[in-house]
């Protein structure tokens, strides 16, 4: 049989190789600053783009889509070529995949800070840059298949059918979450409202999870460990059990973020059965994982790859066991909101992505150079750092979750609330923040000798070159199925056929949850006394995303007695329907803020938003001192923003659109009055118009800056449902 020759393409790992190593180092760094920000919270004071809310997301984006997706890439372009026999179909695509992949990086790490961001988890980036990540991946997508369709190996590895799942899935979660209405050209609001929003978000939340950060990782699991071990992979069977199950099962459990809210019970079921169902593909495949390392166990001993592998698939158990486990409703009624679903997604970041990334680096860098890994030494002091790093950041938030749902939900004998002020909890957990901090910079630090072991073994090494390979030309056989041949193996050598498959898999339970939470009316309940938002109040709204206030503060009050006395009235699906996008949150740093509407003063906000510390002694909250800058605020786009709602269904009138200047300067107005009843204010303020005047200066009015508009945001949240308090 005639070899044909041809050459891996070995120049696009290393690109995506040194974007991962370089775009990891930036998001564990910013990670380590927000870690510090909850113990010196006013450690930027006064930068709006150096602000807790506007650098969370930063951090996940950078970790996710920079570190872990560049490492995705390298992954896949280095075993695809290998598994396949084959180049890449097209070395325009994988360049423009590459530079593309990048700039939508660099692009993200621009708008974030500057408060560009449409607040859903994981999804925080505006619209044309979701365009952008669609057009990138869709190029990813077809160089993959296009390099299948010219293969020489007829049947498809395991590794592969991960990698095609996980194209089809990213693609259909990101396109129908990422369905928004853009009012200009850094702003846009989420076709779907309220509860339908929320359920749409976790649909997607959950599996990019799934489908972004465990089934390419799978895949590369499928790859590398069975070539560092040199072994094959314990069971074939195994996998394909493996693998349909996972990608059937996984899509159904996104309800489980929302178990107790305003989500109807019949989808959060759905989402706790689907979850519970979970263990068993993933134990599956992790006990594939381990099980392929029968008979080497003595090398792990020695070798850091595979050290790094182990714990890697040993984390991907452990957080595939816990993630079912917090599915349970009387579990999740205990976790959610608290650090213990902080601790969860970081053994699952830390160890699964982290370590299975860390030892496919160790591995892949010498093969490309040519060259021997410069230090073992150093190699297995990363390990040893990075994995007391994730105990050290692990263990204290699962202690500071415990003890958050415990302070919370205790009450005195005479029906009261042990701990009711919310600070209480926040200075009892401060301990185990400083220890994450600990932990996390123990991380970033065999972050820092991977890249010195690194760069010492590229000098010491070739310079990366195309890599020459021969296979024979794959010859066609009979469409149908050989004789004796079972369904599988047959599959195996259908590519388009498994695609196929592998979508309608994905798409059952996504269509049978999401499509009657939107068409049928019943399961959103409408209440006539909620209104739309007013001009003012819909500015201020827009003030609270960019400022992400939504990363600490819920606004979801569940139907438990710690948290209606606590907060008042639980919160109602019919509630949130002029919501683009939900505000629900997955986390309280801070205190939930669902009725927070008329609890305090327009002077207490004031104050509160200028210095936290001034108000709450022992408040982790910084200032938000830019918003009362002597800037006008711009309501230049008010009414555009306001037609956009029209347009999804808010019932804005043309009058009200037409009057939203009218409407804004009454309200704001109104809250400027108010605030002249703190005589600090006054004293303040007018020495601040006399300055300004001796200077010649312009001088803006309170009630045209951005705090009056926030101030009534606050001040309408949960006061469209009069509920008679008591006790």
């Amino acid at each position: 049989m005639e070899m044909q020759q041809f050459y891996y393409d070995n120049k696009i790992v290393k690109k995506f190789l040194y974007a991962s190593i370089i775009f990891g180092l930036v998001g564990m760094l910013v990670g380590l600053l927000l870690a510090i920000f909850y113990l010196f919270p006013n450690l930027t004071d006064g930068v709006s783009f150096l602000s807790y809310g506007r650098l969370r997301p930063l951090h996940t984006n950078a970790v996710i889509f920079a570190f872990v997706g560049n490492a995705m890439f390298a992954g896949v372009y280095y075993s695809l070529q290998r598994l396949l026999k084959a180049r890449m179909f097209s070395n325009f695509l994988s360049n423009l995949h590459f530079w593309g992949w990048q700039l939508i990086i660099v692009a993200a790490a621009i708008t974030l800070p500057l408060g560009y961001t449409t607040s859903k988890e994981y999804a925080e980036l505006e619209w044309p840059i979701d365009i952008a990540i669609a057009l990138i991946w869709v190029a990813f997508g077809v160089n993959m298949i296009g390099t299948i369709l010219k293969r020489r190996e007829r049947h498809l590895y395991v590794a592969i059918w991960f990698y095609i799942a996980t194209f089809v899935t990213v693609a259909v979660l990101h396109i129908f979450n990422s369905l928004e209405l853009p009012v200009s050209a850094l702003k846009s609001y989420s076709v779907y409202a309220g509860v339908q929003d929320a359920l749409v978000q976790w649909w997607y939340g959950h599996n990019a999870v799934a489908f972004f950060l465990t089934t390419p990782f799978l895949g590369m699991m499928y790859y590398f460990v069975p070539k560092a071990a040199n072994r094959p992979v314990y069971s074939y069977r195994l996998s394909i059990i493996h693998f349909w199950s996972l990608i059937f099962l996984y899509i159904w459990a996104g309800p489980h973020h929302l178990l107790y809210s305003c989500l109807p019970d019949w989808a959060q079921n759905l989402g706790v059965v689907f979850s519970i169902m979970l263990i068993a593909p993933s134990w599956g495949g992790m006990i594939n994982g381990l099980l392929t390392l029968r008979g080497v166990w003595d090398k792990v001993r020695t070798d850091s790859v595979l050290k790094f592998f182990v714990v890697a698939i040993t984390g991907y158990g452990m957080a595939t066991f816990e993630g079912p486990m917090l599915s349970l409703k009387n579990v999740n009624a205990i976790a959610h909101f608290t650090d213990w679903i902080i601790a969860h997604v970081h053994v699952g970041a830390l160890a699964w992505n982290g370590f299975l990334i860390f030892g496919m680096i160790y591995w892949l860098i010498p093969r490309l150079t040519k060259t021997t890994l410069y230090s073992e030494k150093l190699a297995n002091f990363h390990f040893w750092i990075g994995t007391l790093g994730i105990v050290l950041y692990a263990l204290p938030m699962y202690v500071a979750g415990f003890t958050q749902a415990s302070m919370w939900k205790q009450f005195k004998p005479d029906g009261t609330l042990q701990y009711g002020n919310f600070l209480e909890t926040v200075t009892q957990i401060m301990p185990m923040y400083w220890m994450r901090a600990i932990g996390g910079s123990f991380y970033l630090i065999g972050m820092l000798v991977l890249i010195y072991n690194v760069i010492k073994t590229v000098k010491q090494g070739s310079t990366v070159e195309d890599e020459l390979a021969e296979a024979p030309e794959l010859t066609k056989i009979t469409k149908g199925r050989l004789k004796g041949e079972k369904f599988h193996p047959w599959l195996e050598r259908r590519p388009i056929q498994l695609t196929l498959l592998a979508t309608i898999a994905i798409l059952i339970g996504g269509i049978i949850q999401i499509v009657p939470t939107i068409m049928v009316k019943s399961n959103i309940p409408t209440i006539a006394a909620v209104k739309p938002y007013t001009p003012l109040e819909l500015q201020g709204r827009d003030l609270y995303i960019r400022e992400g206030c939504v990363g600490c503060h819920s606004q979801m009050i569940r139907p438990f007695r710690s948290e209606v006395v606590r907060y008042g009235e639980y919160s109602k699906s019919g509630e949130y329907v002029y919501d683009h996008p939900f505000l629900w949150g997955s986390k309280r740093t801070g205190p939930d803020l669902h009725r927070e509407g008329g609890k305090y003063n327009d002077n207490w906000h004031f104050n509160h938003m200028w210095s936290p510390q001034s108000i709450s002694p022992g408040s982790i909250m910084p200032g938000y001192k830019w918003l009362f800058d002597n800037e006008a605020m711009d309501y230049s786009n008010t009414e555009a923003k306001m037609k956009a709602m029209q347009t999804l269904g808010v019932p804005y009138t043309d009058a009200d659109i037409a009057n939203a200047k009218q409407s804004i300067e009454k309200q704001s107005s109104t809250i400027e009055k108010n605030l002249y009843n703190d005589p600090d204010f006054v004293k303040s303020y007018e020495a601040s118009k006399a300055k300004a005047a001796a200077k010649g200066e312009a001088f803006v009015p309170m009630k045209d800056r951005e705090i009056v508009a926030l101030i009534a945001y606050l001040q309408r949240l949960g006061t469209d449902i009069k509920v008679k308090n008591t006790k």
